[in-house]
């Protein structure tokens, strides 16, 4: 990122500001896994030269090393917490601000090469840029009147307007526009130079506001709740739209074949049919499901941190030789299934409805109960 925004001139005070603000997700997401190859490496080194067996002579027992590592599992723990809980949602907020004011100023910011750029109207799709060139450009975009319009132009330069955030100059340009119904009713122009411009309205409005991940948990927590609320209102009415549905339904088939109103059973039937499973669909609502399940990650991938020490320590006690490589090896391998874990709860939480809990927690538990299983078995040992 900072490499990109660089090449485009921006002042490198508020480039390093970019980063900055970026880092409290790494500190997130990094401080877990960084605990497991830690402790597997300290631990794995200690027991390769003989320190674990010179605590064991000196009478001391395993939890004179489990306490401390425990102790510090819940300080990184909570550290992740802090970062993903409270400097996230703050960096993501000085970011926006920072990066919509060098819009104002740089907008050569938001052109990169071989890049989609999604706007409020319309999508840009660019080809090589270079500084402020571009060459093959593709936009689509609608027209005041609804219309779908693509623009092909065989190069782009981007100019200086006070009032606008992009203004292009387009070269060799063909512009194609049809309406939505009548694809086959369709203008197309050529344009030796056209002009093309997004204001700044259109630009702030394709910069999202934060997303569940960015958001505090408390922030996600009063989110889950309204639309909870939403949808349950939603899907009451649904509800009875499907009951005044199944009583005409029944109405018709008591007054039989003679009744005028038979020949709408089939319509009333369906409409009975559409109802139900409209309100089952909207209790199911997809979007509520992915912030149920950042709501849980916000707290399940921090605390991996302490659920690592559980796994962690006993693995390095079986390390005889080159105990920190074998460390660090193992820590790559348990990070990546553990990863494969959370995503895969993650897919099943969203596209099969999947309790966003279990799909969250569900890979910190399978880490302390291997973890303990370990443990027990290195101290029979």
């Amino acid at each position: 990122m900072a490499e990109e925004i660089l090449s485009k001139r921006v002042p490198f005070v508020q480039v390093s500001l970019l980063v900055l603000y970026s880092l409290p997700a790494i500190v997130a997401m990094a401080a877990p896994f960084a605990a497991l190859v830690g402790i597997l490496m300290a631990i794995g080194r200690m027991n390769t030269d003989n320190e674990i067996l010179l605590i064991r002579l000196s009478g001391l027992s395993y939890a004179t090393l489990f306490l401390p590592l425990i102790l510090i599992g819940i300080l990184i723990s909570l550290i992740s917490f802090f970062a993903n809980d409270v400097l996230l949602p703050a960096g993501t907020l000085e970011f926006g601000k920072l990066y919509r004011k060098l819009l104002f100023s740089t907008p050569a910011i938001e052109l990169e090469s071989n890049s989609v750029k999604r706007f409020k109207d319309a999508i840009l799709i660019t080809g090589d840029v270079f500084e402020r060139s571009i060459d093959k450009l593709l936009i689509l975009d609608r027209t005041s009147n609804g219309e779908r319009r693509f623009i092909l132009a065989e190069k782009a330069t981007l100019e200086n307007d006070p009032n606008l955030e992009l203004s292009l100059k387009l070269k060799n340009a063909f512009i194609h526009t049809s309406t939505e119904n009548t694809r086959m009713n369709f203008d197309y122009a050529l344009s030796g130079e056209l002009r093309y411009a997004l204001l700044q309205s259109d630009i702030m409005q394709a910069i999202s506001s934060p997303g569940p991940r960015e958001m505090a948990s408390r922030d996600v927590a009063k989110e889950i709740q309204i639309k909870a609320l939403d949808l349950k209102k939603n899907s009451t009415i649904r509800i009875q739209r499907a009951y005044k549905a199944a009583a005409d339904l029944e109405m018709i088939l008591r007054n039989g074949p003679n009744s005028s109103e038979w020949n709408k059973k089939q319509s009333s039937l369906d409409l009975l049919k559409r109802e139900r499973f409209s309100s089952y669909e909207i209790l199911n609502d997809r979007t509520l499901r992915v912030y149920k399940l950042e709501y849980y990650k916000k707290f399940s991938i921090p605390f991996g941190a302490l659920s690592f020490v559980f796994l962690a320590t006993p693995l390095g006690l079986f390390a005889k030789k080159s105990g920190q490589s074998v460390g660090f090896a193992l820590g790559l391998i348990i990070a990546v299934l553990y990863w494969a874990l959370l995503i895969g709860g993650q897919t099943l939480g969203v596209r099969l409805g999947y309790s966003p809990f279990w799909a969250m927690w569900l890979p910190n538990i399978i880490v302390i109960f291997f973890g303990l299983v370990l443990t027990i078995w290195r101290f029979k040992r």
